[in-house]
């Protein structure tokens, strides 16, 4: 991930855009660039690459209720696009223009640091516990980080439609070798990175899972337990199409 010696490399007059875009691996981060200059307004219609990191900042507001609906980060800025962005506009007391224009930027920036996590979420709290980080899996480093990142997203809004409650990490990535430890299946969802079991303080795990129905997961554990199981299984291009798993349905 980018950190402050790379950043600092920038040419001094370059001018950086709010959601400043750089490769890294298989994705695609924002630097949380603060520098005086915007971005483009974005809209229906627009296609690029701030528009595929646009989708996947607002991802966990894909659905206004217990939908099994997940945003396609396509890099195009369709129908549903547009109504998850005014959902997040409207959580966060902005105009609900379904035009991401410089106040939805600055509250879009406010989510990334500059590490490439989430203002609420580390990576830390989402590394192998054999100590192996975020290697070892079913697919490559890379892959894995990129789908952490993509998760924090998600969870940044659960979080904030939990009332910013605090959101404890109780497992995250697992190696493929950490994995055959617990005698788990090989092809986890786990093993991916876009996997977390979570408790949020305060609530049971019946009122986290009905607020987790709106924010894009395909996968959701039982609710009868103390924490909640949320995966993106769906969404896994380089797996084969996995069905939804809701354990206890729609509420």
């Amino acid at each position: 991930m980018p950190d402050h010696e790379q950043r600092s490399s920038y040419p001094r007059r370059t001018v950086l855009r709010a959601l400043t875009i750089v490769s890294v691996g298989a994705g695609l981060v924002s630097t949380g660039a603060t520098h005086a200059a915007v971005a483009r307004d974005l809209r229906a219609g627009m296609s690029g690459a701030d528009v595929r990191e646009l989708q996947i900042r607002v991802a966990g507001w894909a659905s206004d209720g217990s939908r099994q609906a997940f945003l396609d980060v396509s890099g195009y800025f369709d129908a549903p696009t547009e109504a998850a962005v005014r959902r997040f506009q409207q959580a966060h007391g902005l105009p609900a223009s379904g035009v991401v224009d410089q106040a939805t930027h600055g509250r879009l920036s406010a989510m990334a640091t500059a590490d490439g996590s989430t203002a609420h979420f580390e990576w830390s709290q989402f590394a192998s516990p054999d100590g192996s980080g975020f290697a070892g899996g079913t697919v490559d480093e890379a892959t894995v980080r990129e789908n952490v990142r993509r998760l924090m997203y998600k969870l940044e809004a659960l979080r904030h439609k939990l009332d910013g409650r605090e959101t404890e990490v109780r497992d995250g990535f697992h190696s493929s070798d950490h994995r055959a430890r617990l005698r788990g299946p090989d092809d986890s969802t786990h093993t991916y990175g876009g996997t977390a079991d979570i408790a949020v303080a305060s609530l049971t795990t019946y009122a986290v899972y009905q607020a987790a129905q709106s924010c894009g997961f395909s996968g959701l554990g039982s609710y009868v337990q103390s924490w909640l199981h949320c995966d993106s299984r769906a969404e896994y291009s380089h797996r084969a199409p996995a069905a939804w798993s809701w354990h206890n349905g729609v509420i």
